[in-house]
């Protein structure tokens, strides 16, 4: 029986990861989050990769870790410190189309895979009001751009993967294990 670890510690990546895959482990890394790419699929694949760094895993161990970034106009938004930055990066988003990247690495034996998805949003026109009321009810902290779609509150609309938008682009990962010869984990 294949073990499978999740290098995650975001619980949608762990409800997204449970509906192709019900049973795995979540292993967390502490890695600094660089990259020394600046074009954004490059950087989520290399983040990605990055997550897997320092977890021993044995022949029929699956390893699959993920990171997802927002970006506009050169400017990534990545998970906000203090619940301020979160309210800037909404400010910023506020009535605009931005992308979200999310990159994927798979590992398992010898076999490994890296990938992104991209998905566009377009956000609703936020009050100050709106803002405050989403960062003091929605968790923006341990988010990647201060929002979450799930939530159905600031999201006016979107183009591509809805759960690449969450964080782990399920339709592509289901591609990429079946391509690998990973079945019936």
């Amino acid at each position: 029986m294949t073990r499978v670890l999740l290098c995650s510690a975001s619980p949608r990546r762990r409800e997204l990861l449970a509906e192709i895959l019900p049973k795995f482990e979540v292993c967390k890394t502490d890695k600094e989050e660089r990259s020394r790419y600046l074009r954004p699929h490059l950087r989520v694949m290399d983040l990605a990769l990055a997550k897997q760094e320092g977890i021993s895993s044995a022949e029929d161990t699956l390893v699959i870790s993920s990171d997802t970034l927002v970006y506009r106009r050169g400017k990534y938004y990545g998970k906000p410190e203090t619940e301020e930055k979160a309210c800037e990066m909404l400010r910023e988003l506020s009535g605009v189309r931005h992308s979200v990247y999310t990159g994927v690495a798979i590992k398992w034996g010898k076999k490994s895979r890296v990938f992104y998805d991209k998905a566009d949003v377009i956000f609703k026109k936020l009050t100050e009001e709106d803002i405050l009321r989403y960062v003091k009810g929605y968790s923006p902290l341990d988010k990647a751009g201060a929002y979450g779609v799930q939530d159905g509150v600031v999201v006016e609309r979107y183009e591509g993967s809805f759960s690449c938008i969450m964080g782990l682009p399920v339709e592509k990962l289901r591609q990429a294990l079946s391509e690998m010869g990973v079945e019936n984990v």
